[in-house]
This record gives structure tokens, C-alpha cells and sequence, in this order.
């Protein structure tokens, strides 16, 4: 089985924006990159034969030598994740790095799930309304294409294309994506108290805190 993670470079200004206002470059581009690493970190401890990330930016030294890279192309994120899909060869899982509570674990059974969907996917709901994870064990890059991406729509858009093309999917569980402010303390409580997530967010705060006294 093949997991796909299509990743931005976690530098300050590029990756999760939305943070901010909230956090300062650097402080969104910390979490950015605590939520990367403890994706690699369930992937490489996942049953997964091959990993490709799908990375937009320069990956430095941050993905491990194991995986393989492949650049993102310029263009729609929806056009951009039907391209990593063409870069998987057979049974695929892609997630993102958005859910850094998501374990080794999580990602086996999700890879379970898929082996014995009668449908041949699997879709993991986000509680905005997107979608965290995808499987197909016939991948089909084009059911990607065209499908709106961060809008409350996202999931049961995506649902719908698998539906219609015949891979009605498997539903994993609900997860919370890191997106906005309010997301940081829900998705940090999800974390194992030992995550880079969590004591990155636990530094943040305690930074904060001290600022103010």
C-alpha cells in the first residue's frame, strides 16, 4: 500500500496563513512545521510500502531519506493533488499536514479500511466540511479534477465524484483539520502529549503568557 502526503513548505509567510494574525509569521510557521514532522513521523511508523510526498517549496532536510519527493506543479490545489496522484503506481492513501493527531495507527486502520472496502475507496470526513484522507485501490487522478477545495462542500463534493465513477467510499473517522486559530487548542488536545505539535503549541503559549506579565 502507497501513502501519499502532499506537503507545503513550512517557511514563515508561506505555510498555514491563516494563523497569522494570531501567531506571527514565525509562530504559524512553527506549528506548520511541528504538524509536518509528526506526519512523517506516522508515516514512517505506518505499514506503508512506498511514501510520496507531494511537496510544494524546497524540502531541505526536513522529509526523510526514505520517502520520495516529487515537486508540486503551479496551478488550482485541485489540479495540483490529481498530479501526485499520477504518482502513485497502485492502492493509495494520500493525507495532508493538517492532522498531526493522526497516528501510525489511524493511518494502518485507514489502510485496512481501504483493502476491504467493497467500493474501493475510502474518504475521511474533516469537521469543516473538506475531507483529511483519500484512498482508491484503482486510482483515478481526474476524480480531483474540478472539485472545489477548502469550502464546506469539499467532502461531499469528493463523495459524490467517487460515488458516480463507481468506488462508493468507506467513511474513516472525523477528523479536525489545523486551519484557523481555533483549530490550534481542539487539534493540540488530540495530539499524544509527547507530539511536536502539542509542545510546540504548549511553547507558544508559554511564550505568550510570559509576554504579558
Amino acid at each position: 500500500m502507497e501513502l501519499l502526503i502532499v506537503a507545503k513548505q513550512p517557511r514563515p509567510g508561506f505555510a498555514k496563513t491563516r494563523l497569522i494574525p494570531a501567531l506571527g509569521p514565525e509562530g504559524a510557521a512553527t506549528l506548520a512545521t511541528a504538524a509536518l514532522l509528526d506526519t512523517f513521523d506516522a508515516a514512517a511508523a505506518s505499514r506503508a510500502d512506498r511514501v510520496v510526498v507531494a511537496f510544494d517549496g524546497d524540502p531541505t532536510d526536513l522529509v526523510p531519506s526514505s520517502f520520495e519527493v516529487v515537486p508540486q506543479p503551479d496551478g488550482p490545489f485541485d489540479l495540483r493533488l490529481a498530479d501526485a496522484w499520477r504518482q502513485v503506481t497502485g492502492p493509495a492513501l494520500q493525507i495532508g499536514m493538517d492532522t498531526p493527531q493522526v497516528t501510525a495507527a489511524d493511518l494502518d486502520l485507514a489502510f485496512a479500511t481501504l483493502d476491504s472496502s467493497a467500493g474501493g475507496a475510502v474518504l475521511g470526513p474533516a469537521l469543516d466540511g473538506g475531507w483529511w484522507a483519500l484512498g482508491m485501490v484503482e486510482p483515478d487522478p481526474s476524480l480531483l479534477e474540478g472539485v472545489p477545495t477548502s469550502t464546506e462542500a469539499t467532502g461531499e463534493v469528493q463523495a459524490t465524484r467517487l460515488r458516480t465513477s463507481g468506488r462508493p467510499p468507506t467513511l474513516l473517522a472525523r477528523q479536525r483539520d489545523l486551519d484557523e486559530p481555533e483549530d490550534i487548542g481542539p487539534v493540540a488536545r488530540s495530539c499524544a502529549p509527547g507530539s511536536r505539535f502539542a509542545l510546540a503549541v504548549a511553547a507558544l503559549s508559554a511564550a505568550a503568557e510570559a509576554a504579558t506579565r
